[in-house]
């Protein structure tokens, strides 16, 4: 079983900003419960978290 990594939403691919709401969310869809321990901030080890290193990106696209 693969070991997910600790996850800190700011440096994850799928926190993004919002300009309609001027601040950052998740541009995950998550279910109610999920929507909840990400408000509180208990949502540790998430299962979408995506490291957000630009330049892996950056590469892939060279």
């Amino acid at each position: 079983m693969k070991k997910r990594e600790a996850s800190n939403c700011e440096y994850c691919m799928n926190y993004e900003y919002d300009e309609d709401y001027e601040c950052y969310v998740c541009m995950q869809n998550l279910d109610e419960d999920e929507m909840v321990r990400f408000v509180k901030g208990d949502f540790h080890e998430c299962p979408y978290y995506r490291h957000g290193d630009e330049y892996k990106i950056v590469r892939k696209q060279m």
